[in-house]
């Protein structure tokens, strides 16, 4: 693969105790080197009308100030400093990127995956919030839909979390689809399997919100049975891949039970699905807060792309999984 990075993403310094720091980058870059044909692009920054396509004026312009301030705790999960607001860019524009690459036919070993930070998918279109400060998937969606060869975007985020702020930028949006599975009780709380889009984007937001415990069998049937129907309907040009990590089961911060293979065998899932619709695939990373299965998840990723077959899931979907999953078809009439 090809992974988007650049340096200044590490001077977002959000201080030594708190989960979404340098070092998850520190820790990818580690386990990245014990791959063979890695390569990684810098990037770009996102430029204000790149970033205004999806975030509001006033947000902007209070977030470049809070920064040019010095930063400081914007909410009580979400902090910042001075080069903050270079690294929000730096993320964003390497999202951005991401996408570019894909449509431009970059696949197979050279897909490209953006990990950039702060992460983007909790960050609506006024406020920060969630460790997050630019919406960097819904940055480099709106950038896709600017290209004359895209006509819908599809958003599949498999972090533990549900994107809040990735739904609502684009729930009237029938040019988006976003599904998400995630936990449900998590922060931030939002994420019913009722919440469809509003609008013209009714239909194109799908919501599957596990109870704790799930893990392999259950995340690989919601693709299969729910996911994977909806997309090959939507038809989109573009696949992102708002990965996050932390439905790992050695994740510290959920009750989730994906393991590192099954990270493998949910990109293999994407691969196909990319291929069948005829969509360029790109990632974009979200969280993952255990250093050591966030680094090995990416290299399972990376291993894909590189020839790895992961080994067959053969475990049954656990009940409590198999009645969301039916639920959400039942409400998408799939």
């Amino acid at each position: 693969m090809r992974f988007g990075y650049r340096e200044v993403c590490l001077r977002h310094d959000t201080g030594s105790r708190h989960p979404e720091s340098a070092d998850r980058l520190r820790a990818i870059k580690r386990g990245l080197s014990k791959e063979h044909g890695v390569a990684y692009e810098e990037g770009r920054l996102a430029s204000p009308e790149e970033i205004l396509a999806v975030h509001e004026s006033a947000y902007v312009d209070e977030l470049e100030q809070f920064c040019a301030d010095g930063g400081g705790t914007w909410d009580a999960d979400t902090v910042a400093v001075e080069a903050s607001w270079e690294a929000a860019r730096a993320a964003a524009g390497l999202s951005l990127w991401a996408g570019d690459a894909a449509l431009d036919g970059d696949g197979g070993r050279e897909t490209p995956f953006a990990i950039g930070r702060p992460p983007g998918h909790h960050a609506e279109a006024d406020d920060a919030m969630g460790f997050c400060l630019f919406n960097n998937v819904a940055v480099a969606a709106a950038g896709a839909l600017d290209r004359d060869d895209v006509d819908r975007v599809a958003v599949f985020d498999w972090d533990v979390h549900h994107g809040n702020g990735t739904q609502h930028i684009f729930e009237d949006d029938p040019e988006v689809f976003y599904a998400s599975t995630h936990e449900r009780g998590l922060f931030p709380g939002t994420g019913d399997l009722r919440e469809t889009g509003t609008g013209e984007g009714q239909g194109t937001t799908m919501n599957i919100p596990f109870p704790g415990g799930c893990g392999d069998a259950e995340y690989l049937a919601a693709v299969d049975e729910a996911i994977a129907p909806a997309f090959e309907q939507y038809d989109p040009d573009l696949l992102f891949v708002s990965a996050g990590f932390d439905a790992h089961r050695k994740d510290p911060i959920s009750r989730q039970r994906v393991s590192t293979e099954g990270y493998g065998l949910l990109t293999d899932r994407m691969v196909d699905l990319a291929d069948r619709c005829g969509a360029g695939l790109a990632f974009v990373l979200e969280g993952g807060y255990g250093l050591e299965a966030l680094s090995e998840s990416i290299r399972k990723v990376n291993s894909v792309f590189d020839g790895y077959t992961p080994a067959a899931n053969e475990e049954e979907v656990a009940a409590r999984g198999r009645s969301t999953i039916d639920d959400v078809r039942d409400v998408h009439d799939l």
